[in-house]
């Protein structure tokens, strides 16, 4: 028979395991990432988006098709991290705001959102490119497009429309000559097809595991752990197998459980053949273990104290409560300082050490978001951010060409405050940004300059290589050691301080004068201090800057101006 509609109840399923199906596959979509550094990356970035959504639709109670739609729509714009998942947010939120007024989706119905999605979504990219996720989008609203023509049996419909993405997601090595050259399809575009398989999965019956997107739920943590505590009556975790000689018989299986219910709880005692599983909560495990070598030889026998267990869980509960506290003592000291009269310009930048967190501070920034290259912050990270900053206009410096979109997509939800993204792509354009900064002019002459100045900083970064491939007519295996330049590899090596000698070299130029490094959590400084005599040796001629950057995964990040 025919399926020729989805309902809100199915809608919500398919959505909840589109985000499962992602979830699953991260790692997958990960390695298909054409640099092979190790930073925050496609399958992550589009899995923390669509989980972030996820979230919110699995709260619902019986929801409307607007109500799942907005959740759909909300949680992606919010939890939104890297371009891909930016990108992603704005295919869901073309979806949905194409069904949000209808009670069941016919093939006509997804369709429309589809070519809705695809439209939103290039919208959205400033300069959008081909053999990419925006080009699979666009195959998938293509072929639902032509199948709505064809019938109305989504059983037929839903099919044909995912086999042809994945014809479309194959041709992307055609498209872009970097994923041909590194052997690989579009990361973002495999994303997306493993969104809609898992929907797919979900309309057709399949059981899905959803634990993980339940609702986070936030019960206080002491007197839960008290209760807990309460609910302890036997304290040792009792598990083993018995081998036995002859047949347990349902009368032995009768008096073991009789047995056992006079020592303990929570038991289980499940005869299989020759092979009888058994688990108990006692406080005297020998008793249950004397009893069971009556019937044969015991196996894998395990035995927990979930008094101990439980009083390690007490003080884990513990120093989260406390991290947790501090936390909020320090929001509460940042709202007092949103009490200070309004400023007319502040700062948000995105950081990714201590050190180099303590130099934006030392320049003026208000609101620092860790994580950068590690961890891409999302739009909700953003737009928290503009709302500790008490200014009436607001740079924010990204500081990762990752970072932008997300910048960008929290500019857009803000209304009462002039927000302006700087669009800089690495830490030294940041700091050049904000170093340029004239107090005495007003916003729109500031990101004039910025922007002016920031083409005049070429960014190096040496990290090592996370597994084997073939880019910028480059062979790299994993633990090679790379300098990444503005524009791709420009340096493979062994040797950390050679490699990034050799970076410099493809970086500075006759008109070149200042040379910034910026030293890792891994590099000690007598190390650093010796790199710097190297380059001052190799460029006497040019003043040479040394810093402690403290970011994780890159041994240095240089500048050259």
């Amino acid at each position: 028979m025919a399926v020729k509609s989805i309902n809100v109840e199915t809608l919500a399923k398919m959505f909840l395991a589109g985000a499962h199906n992602i979830e699953a596959k991260k790692e997958i979509i990960n390695e298909l990432n054409v640099f092979p550094v190790p930073d925050g990356d496609t399958g992550t970035n589009m899995s923390l988006t669509i989980m972030a959504a996820a979230k919110e639709v699995a709260a619902l109670d019986k929801p409307t098709m607007k109500d799942l739609a907005k959740a759909i729509s909300s949680g992606s714009l919010r939890g939104a991290r890297g371009n891909s998942g930016v990108i992603l947010s704005q295919l869901l939120r073309g979806f949905t705001k194409s069904i949000r007024e209808e009670s069941e989706i016919d093939a006509a119905g997804l369709a429309a959102a589809c070519s809705r999605a695809r439209e939103t979504a290039y919208k959205a990219v400033m300069k959008p490119k081909e053999g990419t996720i925006l080009t699979v989008a666009s195959g998938i609203a293509e072929k639902a497009a032509e199948m709505a023509q064809e019938t109305d049996d989504l059983e037929v419909f839903l099919p044909a429309v995912i086999k042809y993405a994945e014809e479309v997601l194959e041709k992307t090595p055609e498209m872009l000559p970097v994923l041909k050259e590194a052997g690989v399809v579009d990361s973002g575009g495999q994303g997306l097809l493993e969104v809609i398989k898992g929907a797919y999965d979900a309309f057709l019956g399949k059981e899905i595991d959803y634990s993980e997107i339940a609702p986070s739920v936030k019960p206080d943590v002491m007197k839960a752990a008290a209760q807990e505590e309460a609910d302890i009556k036997f304290g040792y975790c009792t598990e083993f197998i018995i081998l036995v000689e002859k047949e347990f018989t349902e009368e032995q299986e009768k008096e073991f459980k009789a047995f056992l219910s006079s020592i303990g709880d929570s038991i289980v005692c499940v005869a299989d053949d020759d092979v009888v599983k058994i688990h108990v909560h006692t406080n005297d495990p020998g008793l249950a273990i004397q009893k069971a070598l009556g019937y044969g030889q015991l196996s894998r026998m395990k035995i927990d104290n979930m008094r101990e267990e439980h009083q390690e869980k007490l003080i884990r509960d513990a120093q989260k409560v406390a991290k947790e506290q501090a936390a909020k003592d320090e929001e509460i000291q940042k709202e007092k300082k949103n009490d200070e009269p309004r400023k007319p310009i502040g700062f948000i930048t995105v950081s990714i050490g201590e050190g180099i967190n303590g130099i934006f501070k030392e320049l003026g920034a208000d609101y620092i978001i860790e994580g950068g290259q590690t961890m891409n912050p999302s739009t909700e990270d953003m737009l928290n951010a503009i709302d500790k900053v008490n200014a009436d206009s607001i740079f924010i410096l990204p500081n990762n060409k990752n970072i932008v979109l997300a910048a960008n997509q929290a500019k857009a939800l803000v209304e009462d405050k002039e927000i302006i993204v700087i669009p800089t792509k690495t830490v030294p354009q940041g700091i050049t940004a904000i170093i340029n900064y004239m107090a005495d002019e007003d916003a729109k002459t500031n990101e004039e300059t910025m922007l002016e100045e920031i083409q005049h900083v070429k960014t190096g970064q040496v990290t090592y290589a996370v597994r084997d491939t073939h880019i910028d007519d480059k062979e790299i295996h994993e633990g090679d050691i790379m300098g990444i330049g503005d524009k791709g590899i420009l340096a493979v090596g062994k040797n950390v301080e050679d490699t990034a000698l050799e970076l410099l070299g493809a970086l500075v130029d006759e008109d070149s004068e200042l040379i910034s490094l910026y030293y890792g959590e891994e590099v000690s400084e007598k190390d650093a201090q010796d790199f710097v005599a190297r380059i001052e040796e190799t460029y006497p001629d040019m003043d040479v800057d040394a810093h402690f950057g403290g970011q994780p995964i890159y041994y240095y990040v240089l500048a050259v101006e």
